[in-house]
């Protein structure tokens, strides 16, 4: 009995080796599991942040995007309104020059017709009897000749301007201008036919009555007022361009004027 005992020691003691053996191994592997697990971890950690860093640069991008879009559309409809109104204004610059150029075929016609030479009036029409034999060493009859219209009209005019007959002033400033139409005051006539226009609110025609004046009698009194009404009708017109350049030839050209100091005065509101 003895002797199976002692031999059931080196077997006990082997055991005893392996189980230790097999506990140092177990140990180690769960140093490296956790070794690895602190690794993982750690870079767990920092792909976290990585991801974490990404999702907040998607979300401001994502920001940036939906504000470019908004002010994209913004823009879109921006565009889309200043569109609309640059078809309006062009259609009421079409309407307004159609206007102009009625008007000016009517001034045209009517300069025209009172430039064409009248006929003489004939002995038949002066009321003398053609076959009457003339008294004898009397000079022979000469043709009547129309008495003209002189300042009577053009203070008729003027009368019918202070009274708001604009109509009715026009008609006798036409009738002093085809009366007399080498008159050095017909400048004044034709002012005052512009002045009857911008009076009715009529700007288109009162410019171009106007820029007659201030081009055609550049030796005239009215000419400084002429260029400064026609400027101020351009911007009764919104047209400012045209109202600036006609407002600094007031200003370049009379600037001891009291037309020019308005023209100053216009210049520095714009």
């Amino acid at each position: 009995m003895k002797t199976g005992r002692l031999l059931l020691i080196p077997v006990v003691l082997l055991s005893a080796c392996a189980s230790k053996n097999d506990l140092n191994y177990v140990q180690g592997q769960v140093s490296e599991l956790k070794q690895e697990s602190r690794v993982i971890k750690e870079q767990s950690a920092g792909s976290y942040s990585e991801i974490t860093q990404y999702r907040e640069e998607i979300a401001a991008l994502r920001g940036k995007i939906d504000e470019l879009r908004h002010n994209y559309d913004l823009s879109m409809r921006q565009i889309d309104m200043e569109d609309s109104l640059l078809v309006r204004k062009t259609d009421t610059l079409e309407s307004r020059l159609a206007k102009v150029e009625q008007s000016l075929a009517v001034i045209t016609a009517a300069v025209n017709d009172s430039q064409m030479p009248k006929p003489a009036p004939t002995a038949e029409g002066a009321g003398l009897d053609v076959g009457a034999d003339q008294p004898t060493g009397q000079p022979p009859l000469k043709t009547p000749v129309p008495q003209t219209a002189d300042n009577a009209l053009l203070n008729e005019g003027l009368l019918r301007m202070k009274k708001q007959d604009f109509s009715g002033a026009r008609d006798s400033f036409k009738a002093f201008i085809t009366a007399n139409p080498k008159s050095p005051k017909v400048a004044d006539a034709q002012f005052y036919i512009a002045e009857s226009y911008f009076s009715e609110k009529w700007y288109e025609k009162a410019i171009i009555i106007y820029d007659e004046v201030f081009r055609k009698y550049t030796k005239n009194a009215k000419r400084p007022a002429a260029r400064y009404k026609q400027g101020l009708s351009f911007e009764k017109l919104g047209d400012k361009a045209n109202a600036r350049t006609c407002y600094k030839d007031v200003v370049t050209l009379y600037p001891n004027s009291p037309e020019a100091k308005l023209a100053k005065k216009s210049l520095d509101k714009k």
